[in-house]
């Protein structure tokens, strides 16, 4: 679907825009935010790349971007929107367990994240809440995720996963998880062909010189952290 734009717009109405790349999913944020008397939707992309192109038009109040995206991963994507808009407040909303994400979303530029499982209301309440320049993350995980954030250190994560970028990392937990290529694939809308790459780029940055031993690598790691019952 291509990026819509909507013509709704009022002085006391923060504008809000929404990247995901699925159109049931931003159809459905924006139903709920333009239903509420102080925000509107003016614009919406299913990519990255389509994202950067409108927002220097639309002035956006507030970013809403989704981590899994086919073009860009949404975290390098805040860390763009950061550098080109350092004052832009972003927040993640994601499918991603936000006892992996969070921490890693706030060091990437996001000032919060939700999950989509969680209710509309908490939406509305992040929303607000970032706009008012706070933080945003849920209850039980606000205390050791700040912590980390302002710490500048990733929670509980060792220097071999530092050597990961974000998708690396994501693949390598979703490995020692159990998931095939092939499933990884599926669940992040990528192709097989692209996970193999990146398990490539992983097992080099390892030092590892075959799939099974980085699959052991990565179902060690997973364990010890205590990661694998979250992702399956």
């Amino acid at each position: 679907m291509a990026m819509t734009t909507s013509k709704q717009s009022s002085k006391q109405k923060k504008r809000v825009f929404i990247v995901d790349d699925h159109p049931i999913v931003r159809y459905g944020i924006t139903r709920i935010l333009n239903n509420e008397h102080d925000f509107t939707v003016c614009g919406d992309a299913e990519s990255a790349e389509k994202a950067l192109a409108a927002i220097g038009n639309l002035h956006p109040d507030i970013i809403i971007v989704d981590i899994s995206l086919k073009d860009m991963d949404g975290l390098q994507l805040t860390r763009t929107i950061r550098a080109r808009y350092p004052n832009l407040p972003i927040v993640i909303l994601s499918m991603h367990d936000e006892r992996i994400y969070a921490h890693k979303a706030l060091r990437a530029g996001a000032n919060g994240y939700i999950m989509k499982e969680e209710s509309s209301e908490k939406l509305v309440l992040a929303i607000r809440q970032i706009l008012k320049g706070d933080i945003f993350v849920s209850a039980q995980v606000q205390k050791n995720v700040l912590h980390a954030y302002a710490s500048k250190e990733g929670a509980r994560e060792t220097p071999v996963i530092n050597k990961l970028s974000d998708r690396e990392r994501e693949i390598f937990l979703l490995v020692g998880a159990g998931h095939t290529s092939k499933s990884i694939a599926n669940k992040l809308n990528l192709s097989v062909k692209t996970i193999e790459t990146h398990r490539s780029r992983i097992k080099q940055k390892f030092g590892l010189d075959g799939s099974a031993r980085m699959t052991l690598a990565a179902v060690e790691w997973a364990k010890r952290e205590n990661l694998v019952s979250i992702l399956t």
